[in-house]
């Protein structure tokens, strides 16, 4: 299961919501842009919470189909419609002691929106041909791209279902809010496009991070993850720099040369990102040196061996790519 990973102020303030909302058991509604992690947050909550032992469900309400809606969320019994040729359990029983993540809450028609209502209001359900009421025993974190106060003001969803949906509330961040969060992000996503594809470690260039700050990044961290595999593929070498940036982005991250002067940036996000290049630049010329020896390393830059084992960790290096290969006889 992948985890969310950031470091930035805003970005800590959430995993600290959603830790406190872990403990509390009741409905939660996770607003944000499209890619900001918003099954990641729901499962952050579930795997914190009491019910970790039971299923995650995701259901994407968008592909819920009007004539469907019931069937899919209670189940039916066999002959309970032309196609029912045998019993079949429905998302809440999948879900039973656990949580069931509904992403595009908002998508829902009316009819679907009616349903899922009676089933917040009483926690109670029949599969479609049953005559037996059964207890739901779910957790259910809804998820949108949109404001759903917005949309209950223009009239497109229930205005009651979203006051059961929305007990508690969390919105998450974009990645322009977090922009601290992005080297560090760029740096997790590459690596792990290197061990997808079995190909050597990369690694942005400062001039590259500085690049990728200047973007508005639309799609956020998705869309950060789908960058760094393009950028991985496209670099020819072991260092992505801004010209590689800029193809895979289609210019449009260097609008200017200004704009990726460290100057021109925020005072932490600059020196964040300064800093960074030259740990990863210095580690990986020091590991040249040092043919990857850690210890001859270690006694080349006075540093204690545990503490550059931490730094080379921390940048993803691996020292046996700088070890050299036994020479034919």
């Amino acid at each position: 299961m992948s985890a969310m990973l950031g470091q930035s102020g805003p970005f800590l303030l959430v995993m600290e919501q959603l830790k406190r909302y872990a403990s509390c058991d009741v409905h939660i509604l996770v607003e944000g842009e499209t890619g900001t992690g918003k099954e990641l947050a729901a499962r952050e909550i579930h795997y914190a919470s009491a019910r970790r032992g039971c299923s995650f469900v995701p259901v994407n309400c968008g592909a819920l189909p009007d004539s469907l809606i019931e069937s899919e969320l209670f189940g039916h019994e066999r002959g309970a419609y032309t196609d029912a040729k045998q019993a079949r359990a429905g998302l809440i029983d999948q879900a039973r002691g656990g949580t069931l993540f509904l992403d595009e809450v908002d998508s829902l028609s009316g009819k679907a929106q009616v349903t899922l209502l009676r089933l917040l209001e009483n926690n109670e359900y029949r599969p479609v041909g049953g005559d037996v009421t059964r207890s739901s025993n779910v957790r259910v974190i809804a998820a949108t791209n949109s404001c759903l106060e917005e949309r209950v003001t223009a009239g497109q969803f229930r205005r009651d279902l979203q006051y059961r949906l929305n007990a508690l509330h969390i919105r998450l961040p974009s990645l322009r809010e977090r922009a601290d969060d992005l080297p560090l992000l760029a740096e997790h996503f590459i690596g792990l496009v290197g061990q997808r594809l079995s190909g050597p470690r990369k690694h942005w260039s400062c001039s590259a991070l500085l690049a990728l700050a200047a973007y508005h990044w639309p799609g956020n961290v998705r869309e950060l993850e789908n960058i760094s595999l393009r950028a991985y593929i496209r670099a020819e070498g072991n260092t992505i720099d801004a010209s590689v940036v800029g193809d895979v982005l289609g210019m449009r991250a260097l609008p200017s040369q200004p704009i990726l002067s460290p100057e021109n940036l925020p005072y932490m996000a600059a020196k964040e990102r300064v800093m960074l290049a030259f740990e990863r630049d210095y580690l990986t010329n020091l590991m040249k040196r040092s043919c990857g020896n850690v210890t001859a390393a270690a006694r080349m830059c006075e540093m204690e061996r545990r503490q550059l084992g931490k730094l080379l960790k921390k940048h993803g290096i691996d020292t046996r790519e700088f070890r050299l290969s036994p020479q034919p006889l």
